[in-house]
């Protein structure tokens, strides 16, 4: 019998509703329960696969290849369950397969409305593929009021009706503001948020309230009161050190048991959150400490590289170490190589993360070439290993034209747009100028690496999978002349037609690689090349 979790927010964005909804998706895991989250986004864009960055954060791919949420990165990394393609939906994907039935025919000369039919898709989507799950949580993106959000809220309403509360449950995520003038919580923004959300049929039976003081009984009660709510399911969220102990957080304060008892289901005895417990030991007592230079485009937006952050601190936790992360825009050093050494020999080890467009592209080859010449740790991720090969072969392959065809004609095209590859599904084909949105190579692909390479030992197989996101490929036809430069091809693609890894059997840890890691990196089971490159930051860091 599966029962869905509804997740709102009211009184402003960016309330850690994903955040939230991983939590409690692990509480319940802890407890037993078979779970699975999905993210409902009101946006028109079919996926963020074309945003930008500093609009929507990074863009986070799964498994089967959809480009979703940042947000299902927390539920993986919270709960370990791989998200799929189902696991997201936005307005625009919900809009597209509706008006292609249309156009179809399918609907039979009816006249297509907001309801039935745009309330119908969602309802659809949220019970799709839910078979022997004990809960599915559903975040609604947006705040409560917004006018894109309504057929969302609508459908969720619909079906908590069809379904029966005994099936359902709805999860409101507010804000009580600290008034610093009045030296007071103020409780009204929450009232009126749930008043709203009242009026659009959907009484929340828990509130979650974001504060950044400890909010008293006395004002639990009110809001208890004035949102017809028990007092025990208004549950206080101060802000907490590590998103790592949020779990243990919102357990303290009885959101999982307040689920629970709103489903009559007995609490029977303590949920297992020992690996919790294991984490916030190991960020609250490191034995030690490492900085890495990030050298990226979008360094003036923490969630651009939200994973990638994540996988690090993951890393740190695999050494008992704590990760100083130095956000270096890569544009600084194209003025001069005195800006390079000066950001750069501080550094312990330096990481060159993906990315798409020339901007910048100058700047992280400069930041290769100062960690291959230093003997600094580097890791190349995506566009970073790219840009390792051009490196390369300016300086060391004697290739001094060597570019990639992503920023205009070259007479060296070391990287190349690939019209042309093989995956599980087949060939897959690409036109050049074609759509940008979805023509990428998306998703996991497997990658066979060279038995005797430094990445191999550090996989301990010789066959991985991993997620790619990128347009363009390394040109295999430089691989002689790269290898010759002392660059090694050390992963391919089974068929041997796709560069994957690339490293420097002459460098302390010179790794590059064309997918991306820190998608499927974990707290309790840190990605290993993560944990050895923090580990090769730590050996460098002993011998300054």
């Amino acid at each position: 019998m599966t029962r869905f979790i509804f997740i709102t927010g009211g009184v402003v964005s960016s309330l850690g509703k994903g955040l939230m909804a991983a939590s409690l998706a692990a509480l319940l895991q802890a407890r037993g329960y078979r779970v699975r989250i999905r993210k409902f986004d009101p946006y028109l864009n079919v996926d963020p696969g074309t945003m930008s960055p500093y609009q929507h954060g990074e863009v986070y791919v799964t498994d089967d290849g959809a480009e979703t949420d940042l947000d299902l990165g927390h539920y993986e990394r919270f709960t370990g369950v791989s998200a799929r393609q189902s696991d997201n939906i936005t307005s625009g994907r919900i809009y597209q397969t509706i008006i292609q039935k249309e156009r179809r025919g399918d609907y039979l000369g009816a006249t297509v409305q907001v309801i039935p039919h745009v309330t119908d898709a969602i309802k659809e989507f949220a019970k799709a593929e839910t078979q022997d799950l004990d809960f599915v949580l559903c975040e609604i993106g947006g705040t409560v009021g917004d006018i894109e959000s309504l057929p969302f809220i609508e459908a969720i309403r619909q079906l908590r009706n069809e379904l029966g509360r005994e099936l359902t449950l709805s999860v409101h995520v507010t804000l009580v503001p600290y008034i610093a003038a009045a030296g007071e919580l103020k409780t009204k923004p929450t009232q009126h948020s749930v008043r709203e959300l009242t009026s659009l049929g959907i009484q929340p039976d828990v509130l979650l309230c974001r504060c950044e003081h400890p909010l008293p009984e006395t004002e639990r009660a009110k809001i208890a009161a004035f949102c017809n709510v028990r007092k025990e399911a208004v549950i206080p969220a101060l802000d907490a050190k590590s998103i790592y102990a949020v779990p243990l957080q919102y357990h303290a304060e009885g959101l999982d048991n307040e689920v629970l008892r709103a489903f009559g289901l007995e609490s029977e005895g303590e949920p297992d959150l020992g690996r919790w417990d294991d984490i916030i030991d190991r960020q609250s007592n490191p034995e030690g400490e490492v900085t890495i230079g990030v050298v990226g485009k979008y360094v003036g937006l923490a969630d651009a590289y939200k994973s990638l952050n994540e996988a690090l601190t993951h890393g740190g936790l695999s050494n008992r170490v704590k990760v100083n992360i130095k956000w270096i825009d890569a544009e600084l050093f194209e003025q001069s190589e005195e800006d390079i050494a000066t950001a750069l020999e501080p550094m312990n080890a330096i990481l060159v993360p993906g990315g798409f467009g020339e901007r910048g592209s100058e700047g992280k080859i400069a930041a290769v070439k100062f960690a291959r010449e230093r003997h600094v740790p580097f890791f190349g991720i995506c566009l970073g290993m790219q840009m390792a090969c051009i490196e390369g072969a300016r300086n060391t392959a004697g290739l001094s034209g060597a570019s990639s065809t992503e920023f205009g004609p070259t007479n060296e095209p070391i990287v190349g747009i690939i019209t042309e590859w093989m995956s599980e599904e087949g060939i897959q084909k690409r036109e050049t100028g074609g759509d940008m949105g979805g023509t990428m190579r998306l998703g996991a692909y497997d990658a066979v690496l060279d038995g005797n390479s430094h990445v191999a030992s550090i996989y301990g197989s010789k066959n991985i999978s991993e997620r790619h996101r990128h347009r363009y490929e390394v040109n295999v036809h430089y691989k002689d002349a790269l290898e010759q430069g002392g660059l090694v091809f050390s992963g391919m693609s089974p068929d041997g037609e796709l560069p994957e890894i690339v490293e420097r059997p002459d460098h302390p840890w010179f790794i590059g690689v064309q997918f991306h890691p820190e998608l499927k990196s974990r707290p309790f089971a840190p990605h290993p090349l993560f944990a050895s490159f923090v580990k090769a930051a730590l050996q460098q860091s002993r011998l300054v």
